[in-house]
């Protein structure tokens, strides 16, 4: 996880809705460096999440493409990583800890480790999440951070909603990014405004928006200057704001339903996309 993009299991008859991500600690001190040494930095999160370990487990190895992207882990330590890297740590449904020290396996960084430890909460049906994210930037530190850090608290925060709302479905997983005109300072904003998006639409309002094909009747499941979440009934719709960050605003979409076609939804939300900004 970088900062660059079914029904819960919870108590039968009750759903909760998932918390975002608390901060336990912040930025530690930066290593005083050059391009050579770079910029230490370390990221904690801790929240419990619907569903026992084991499916909570399942979502941070095999099933990654329902909340973040697809990725690929060799199951046992010493094994492939996702960009390149090696697990470090293999201990089902309990440690998942992976790092890549290959500058080229994740560019501006010589150094970047997840660490996940996982515990069980309300007798199994729940988990608790510690997320650590380390590593060295080499460039642009500060502007990496803060990116890091708002992409954290918003994947962390999908990953809730995915296992309330969709744990152990098949997806397809789509994403896309705008044209060059996407990085400008407005662009964020012109893609609310051409969803439909009240200003003042704010976390839990229920909303129609304009999406390719047409209306798409979903729930604001998160909103921020940054970023914007949308749930549908069989969707998580996830719009980043990186314009804010020197990208390009970017679009995934999660699809769980039964005729799911993610070659053709990046198609089409490329061409929404590209006559937003054209």
């Amino acid at each position: 996880m970088s900062g660059d993009g079914g029904p819960g299991r919870g108590r039968p008859g009750r759903r909760r809705r998932p918390g975002r991500a608390r901060a336990d600690s912040g930025r530690p001190p930066e290593t005083a460096g050059s391009p050579a040494t770079g910029t230490a930095f370390e990221i904690v999160r801790e929240l419990e999440i619907e569903g026992s370990p084991a499916q909570l487990w399942s979502a941070l190895t095999t099933g990654t493409g329902g909340w973040l992207w697809p990725m690929e882990y060799e199951p046992r330590e010493g094994g492939a990583a996702p960009s390149g890297g090696t697990v470090t740590r293999w201990d089902p449904p309990r440690r998942l800890t992976a790092r890549v020290e290959d500058p080229d396996g994740v560019p501006g960084q010589t150094l970047n480790q997840l660490d996940h430890l996982i515990e069980p909460r309300d007798g199994g049906r729940r988990s608790w999440l510690r997320h650590v994210h380390s590593g060295i930037f080499t460039d642009d530190g500060d502007i990496r951070y803060e990116a890091t850090v708002k992409h954290i608290d918003f994947h962390l925060h999908t990953l809730g909603q995915y296992m309330a709302y969709f744990e152990g479905r098949p997806v397809a997983f789509s994403a896309v990014s705008g044209p060059p005109a996407a990085g400008a300072p407005d662009a964020f904003v012109r893609l609310a405004r051409a969803l439909g998006l009240p200003d003042d639409a704010t976390d839990g309002a229920r909303v129609r928006v304009q999406a390719p094909g047409g209306e798409l009747d979903a729930v604001i499941d998160f909103r921020s200057p940054y970023f914007i979440g949308l749930r549908a009934d069989e969707t998580l719709h996830r719009f980043f704001g990186r314009n804010h960050f020197g990208a390009r605003v970017g679009v995934c979409v999660h699809d769980f339903g039964a005729h799911a076609d993610a070659k053709g939804t990046e198609l089409a939300w490329q061409d929404w996309l590209d006559h937003l900004y054209g």
